[in-house]
């Protein structure tokens, strides 16, 4: 079953189950999904799918932050409750030793094309590699660290 196919089955669940918060989550992601598709004229795949959830995570992470600076804990309770149901459609994230094995060989990959060892100045190159090799698999933010340590040294 399709990731897309298997949220609208997890809405309908929620419905019936009246689950009232994950049932607002879940339709927050399936508006996301659509306006995404509309925006692009196009029909998403599970890792469009997934792009959209990291996306919606990355919001609600943020607005954790912001929350529990303002001392609202009661809206941070709300963004760490729908952080914990979109997290549940996403794919099993790499481990920090996983993720700089990979950094490692995009690494060596940029290494290769450029000729040279990559320096801070090819950090974009490097980014962008590892972007796509990691899509969806591991936290961007954990990724660029290790893509710092990499140059670093």
């Amino acid at each position: 079953m399709a990731l897309k196919e298997q949220i609208t089955e997890d809405m309908k669940s929620a419905m019936r189950a009246k689950e009232a918060e994950r049932l607002s989550t879940i339709r927050l992601l399936l508006a996301a999904i659509k306006q995404k598709e509309v925006d692009e004229q196009i029909q998403l795949d599970d890792a469009g799918v997934i792009n959209v959830v990291d996306k919606m995570l990355k919001q609600r992470k943020d607005s954790i932050t912001a929350f529990e600076q303002a001392g609202r804990d009661d809206l941070a309770a709300k963004e760490k409750a729908e952080a914990l149901v979109l997290q549940a459609y996403l794919p099993a994230r790499l481990g920090a030793e996983e993720i700089a094995a990979a950094v490692q060989a995009v690494v060596t990959q940029v290494s290769a094309e450029l000729g040279r060892a990559p320096t801070a100045a090819d950090m974009g190159k490097l980014m962008a590699a590892a972007k796509a090799a990691l899509a969806g698999k591991a936290d961007m933010a954990q990724v660029s660290a290790a893509v710092k340590a990499a140059l670093a040294g």
